[in-house]
């Protein structure tokens, strides 16, 4: 395993074209395009996602707009914190992977003061906003979330067990009880069901990419099932989180009086998702390319239709 005391060695030696680069005189665009990108940009795109969709299904209708702007910012601001801590924790083995050696703090974009003190300030402002505009159940939400992603996830699990996209994936579904309480004030069983769905649907979400990055994970040491398991084993797990995450969607139907564009959406895409994790199993165990980034796209668009559908079957008169 990498050790972070010898950090500044492996980053050095790993990134020095890019490192030079980042001596140049810095405009104030690229500064903000870089802190920008410590936020990861594209999971905030999957937080608006799971985020809107339940504000209406809560409501039954479309929220007050005010208020769903207010729980996407601050929910953004949350999700922006976790993954700036994140970077500012993973730097040692970022500079080591391809797919995350152009990260700010890698290339030198940011100072990892720098990129500390704008988790911290994104985490104190993400709660106090949304105790503010919202409640302070769903600013109390939002700092768990912060939490189990940055202590659970990345500082105890993610180089320590090959279950750790498992139980660090929790983190992801918080959006969902955030903005159902920022609605309502308090907890039901949808969101509670819509968060095991989140929870369920990781797995098969990720174990593709670790798959595709086997290489990289193996040569930073960090146990992604992906890089410790053949394909036809991450195949298999692939297969039953898919039905579970199926399973566990056509659960809302009778829970929350789902009708039937979701009904409907949730048979139709979700077997789609499963059909798409099969043949990741089947194409493993014949020995051909197994395609992994297919599954990866799949389950993407997969929980995006889901949600629209949420977002759509509580706006229609039937």
């Amino acid at each position: 395993m990498l050790k972070r005391g010898a950090m500044d060695t492996t980053m050095s030696s790993g990134v020095g074209s890019l490192a030079a680069d980042a001596t140049r005189p810095r405009s104030l665009g690229r500064t903000i395009r870089a802190y920008v990108a410590l936020t990861k940009p594209r999971v905030l795109e999957l937080l608006l996602v799971t985020t809107v969709p339940v504000m209406i299904l809560a409501q039954g209708g479309f929220p007050n707009v005010w208020l769903v702007l207010a729980t996407v910012v601050g929910g953004s601001l949350s999700a922006g914190s976790a993954a700036a801590f994140n970077m500012y924790l993973d730097r040692d083995i970022d500079a080591h992977m391809q797919r995350t050696v152009n990260r700010p703090l890698v290339t030198g974009e940011v100072s990892p003061r720098g990129a500390l003190l704008f988790a911290w300030t994104l985490a104190a402002a993400s709660t106090i906003w949304l105790a503010l505009t919202t409640n302070w159940l769903a600013a109390a939400l939002s700092a768990g979330a912060i939490f189990f992603y940055v202590v659970i996830y990345t500082m105890i699990l993610k180089r320590r067990t090959e279950q750790n996209i498992v139980w660090g994936g929790i983190a992801g579904c918080f959006p969902v009880l955030i903005g159902w309480t920022a609605v309502t004030g308090s907890l039901a069983w949808p969101p509670v069901i819509l968060f095991a769905l989140v929870f369920l649907w990781t797995p098969p979400h990720y174990w593709p990419l670790s798959m595709k990055y086997k290489d990289q994970y193996e040569e930073v040491h960090v146990p992604m099932l992906g890089a410790t398991r053949n394909g036809s084993q991450v195949g298999l797990q692939v297969i039953l989180y898919a039905w579970a995450t199926v399973a566990c969607s056509l659960l809302l139907i009778p829970v929350a009086g789902m009708g039937l564009v979701y009904s409907v959406s949730a048979i139709v895409f979700g077997g789609w998702f499963i059909y798409e994790s099969h043949r990741l199993y089947t194409r493993a165990v014949r020995g051909t390319e197994p395609r992994p980034m297919r599954v990866f796209h799949a389950s993407i668009t997969y929980l995006t239709l889901l949600f629209v559908a949420i977002a759509v079957d509580p706006l229609l008169p039937f």
